[in-house]
């Protein structure tokens, strides 16, 4: 059953009761200790925090074979010792697929079901680990909510391809106005039915929702794959606050920019041309910041917000890759690459200096020991302490 998110989603059913004279029960017993004693003070030791780095070379392959010793975490620009590590593929995963299904984006749609159907076979495997957290027995589980004028829940956390299956084949096949891509007609075929019109896109809600509602309360190796043109249109929810509730939901996002078709001039669409590195390797075309211009001014709603930038910085801020789709052709190696970025993870955890029950935020850094140009670690920026609530 598909559920309809708005910016809370899964809210409580609360039952209201009377509150007649009923006798009210004795609670524990409480041990008074007079102000003038003194003795030891128990501390609940600060819980450990978990950390999904990647290391990639300049050709973006996973650098495999580290060990503890060739880095150097800091914490607040403190050092921290690392506590364990382990580089290993079949370490439970909480994975989020989040696709953007508006008109604009139905050209790649077909491209997008395939490469990210094959993306959930390579990422689901049948045996279950343990929680490296909390001790619990866990599978790798993902999810899928796609985003347009509303933000949907397709599927809820499930260890089942089949079920994913079903949902990206059906994904933007909803009966209703449809965008034909040679023009601005309206369609009734039965595929590539999306909802809304060109650019409607509630990506920061979608982010939000992922993080808030269904990952905050999850242990364990977390990661959003966000399939976007990188504009929202109509959240209520502000990129900041997207990007916060990542981060204090532990998730490295990793995004995809894919330019879909535009609400243009007289009332139809046009076509953007997308011209990332060919293959879709992060950043665009190297040695041009943000891959190659497009021939054409975007419409007028749009003219301030860079998809692109939008999406590196989401990446760059959770701990995840940014990758750029010239064309749809390029999604099934990108998914691909993410796949075996996903696998080749290197897990740390490290014990902070002290609890924090405020929710303040730490700033994390994470470097060889021994700098190589063509070497990069990607972690997130920092995290959030656990508040009180």
């Amino acid at each position: 059953m598909h559920m309809k998110l708005g910016p809370v989603f899964f809210g409580l059913m609360l039952c209201s009761w009377s509150t007649g004279a009923t006798a009210q029960q004795p609670g524990p017993p409480v041990l008074r200790i007079h102000p003038a004693q003194t003795g030891p003070v128990l501390k609940t030791p600060p819980p450990q925090m978990v950390l999904a780095v990647t290391v990639h070379d300049k050709h973006f392959k996973p650098v495999e074979g580290l060990a503890p010793s060739d880095f150097t975490l800091t914490v607040d620009e403190h050092p921290r010792t690392i506590t364990s590590f382990t580089q290993n593929s079949n370490m439970p995963l909480l994975l989020g697929l989040l696709v953007q299904t508006d008109p604009g984006m139905s050209r790649a749609m077909e491209s997008e079901r395939q490469a990210a159907t094959n993306f959930v076979n390579q990422m689901l495997p049948a045996s279950t680990k343990a929680d490296p957290v909390a001790g619990q027995t866990v599978e790798t589980q993902a999810f899928l909510i796609h985003f347009d004028r509303e933000v949907e829940l397709l599927e809820d956390f499930t260890n089942s391809r089949e079920k994913l299956a079903k949902e990206l084949e059906a994904m933007g096949q909803t009966p209703g106005e449809g965008v034909n891509p040679q023009g601005p007609e309206t369609v009734d075929n039965g595929r590539d039915q999306m909802h809304g019109k060109a650019g409607d896109a509630q990506l920061y809600d979608a982010i939000y929702l992922s993080a808030d509602e269904l990952m905050k309360s999850k242990h364990g190796r977390k990661a959003l794959v966000v399939f976007t043109d990188g504009v929202d249109r109509g959240s209520k929810m502000t990129l900041t606050e997207a990007m916060d509730a990542a981060e204090r939901a532990g998730l490295n996002v990793y995004t995809i920019y894919f330019k879909g078709e535009q609400r243009g001039g007289f009332g139809g669409f046009r076509r953007d041309l997308g011209m990332g590195y060919p293959g879709g390797y992060p950043g665009g075309y190297p040695g041009y910041p943000g891959g190659y211009p497009y021939p054409n001014a975007p419409p007028p709603h749009t003219k301030s917000v860079d998809g692109r930038k939008v999406l590196r910085d989401i990446a760059t801020r959770t701990g995840g890759l940014y990758f750029e789709a010239g064309n749809s052709k390029n999604l099934a190696p990108i998914y691909g690459m993410i796949a075996d970025a996903l696998h080749k993870q290197y897990v740390l955890t490290f014990t902070p200096d002290k609890a924090d029950v405020e929710g303040g935020f730490h700033k994390v850094g994470l470097k060889l020991n021994t700098p190589n140009k063509d070497v990069t670690v990607v972690v997130a920026e920092g995290y959030f302490g656990p508040s009180k609530e």
